[in-house]
């Protein structure tokens, strides 16, 4: 297996690192999309937008995915739930392989997999009073009769501290925290076993991401729901993540606990990210490191580590040889060739 396909066991594993059965199992998750150019609009090259991406969820977990802008996240999270086609790997739920389902097999999978977008002015269609947007997967999937869809939509609004009457109102009447809320009781509605929070909170008041986290954290714990959490924010991060992967151009560079990632990070990219979080306390100063350079293209990643240009402690080998991504510490994976030659 050569460098670019290699991951370890651990995260290969369709068994969580206590040895339970994963709920969510990511192995070697590929897409590329295509640009096209000419007359006859032929591909002429391909964005990597995600290449090679592996890991792995446990049921109640929150997995915290986290990244500058453009590295892949919500390719990652869009892939996993087939809204947008993958180019190669695997993607199992509970055993069973997401990508080759078809028909009401893949329908009764939808069920299962939710997503809450980004952006809640345009997650809602504005023409449908909020209920009905609710309401709208219940019916899709036939749960219950009329009478049970409305009052399970009810409980949800309750869920989110919402009242029965704005079951009827539309998406222009509220507040951006307000709308976000009603994604989250969208996403609930269908019980599901793993929601993506694509960034839930990023486009809200400081004050109002605080609420909706407290939120997704009572819910989880009511609900035992399982969280792939994408954010670039790593404050928010650390506040919900039981474990943390950094992605960078595409690929995972490191994935650990969230307290050994926070306090022991060991990718120089991890490191800059970490040093750019502010200290609430204005007689301490964190050193920054500071990134030279602009994140190269997806569409012509560099050689070997794709960090190289911008890596401040970058070795010879670092620009021809790709590292593996491999467990260095105990569950605590980092593809870098420094951080294997200091941890080997």
């Amino acid at each position: 297996m050569n460098a670019t396909s290699s991951v370890t066991v651990n995260q290969m594993d369709p068994k969580g690192v206590d040895g339970s059965p994963a709920l969510v199992s990511v192995q070697n998750l590929k897409k590329y999309f295509p640009v096209r150019g000419g007359i006859f609009q032929r591909t002429i090259a391909w964005v990597q937008a995600v290449d090679d991406v592996s890991f792995f969820i446990q049921p109640g977990e929150t997995l915290g995915l986290v990244g500058e802008s453009g590295c892949g996240k919500t390719t990652v999270g869009r892939t996993v739930l087939r809204l947008i086609e993958p180019t190669g790997g695997k993607v199992f739920l509970e055993g069973k392989d997401v990508f080759s389902l078809k028909g009401k097999d893949l329908k009764a999978m939808r069920r299962d997999m939710q997503i809450i977008f980004q952006d809640p002015y345009a997650s809602l269609d504005p023409r449908v009073p909020i209920g009905e947007s609710i309401m709208e997967g219940l019916r899709i999937h036939k749960i219950g009769n009329a009478k049970e869809q409305y009052n399970l939509m009810i409980e949800m609004l309750r869920q989110v501290g919402l009242e029965d009457y704005h079951a009827r109102r539309y998406p222009h009447e509220f507040s951006g925290g307000q709308r976000q809320r009603i994604g989250i009781a969208r996403a609930l509605a269908l019980r599901p076993k793993l929601i993506i929070c694509d960034e839930p909170v990023s486009a809200l008041d400081v004050s109002i991401q605080s609420q909706v986290l407290n939120i997704l954290k009572d819910l989880q714990k009511e609900f035992g729901l399982t969280y792939l959490f994408i954010a670039h924010n790593l404050s928010v991060v650390e506040h919900i993540s039981n474990r943390v992967a950094v992605m960078y151009l595409g690929k995972m560079v490191e994935l650990a606990d969230r307290g050994e990632l926070f306090l022991h990070p060991l990718h120089p990219y991890t490191q800059a990210l970490m040093s750019a979080i502010p200290i609430p306390d204005p007689r301490l100063r964190r050193e920054r490191i500071i990134l030279k350079g602009d994140v190269p293209s997806p569409l012509h990643p560099p050689s070997g580590c794709r960090f190289h240009p911008r890596c401040p402690v970058a070795m010879d080998i670092c620009k021809h040889e790709e590292p593996v991504f491999k467990e260095l510490k105990p569950d605590h994976s980092v593809a870098c060739w420094l951080a294997e030659k200091n941890n080997g």
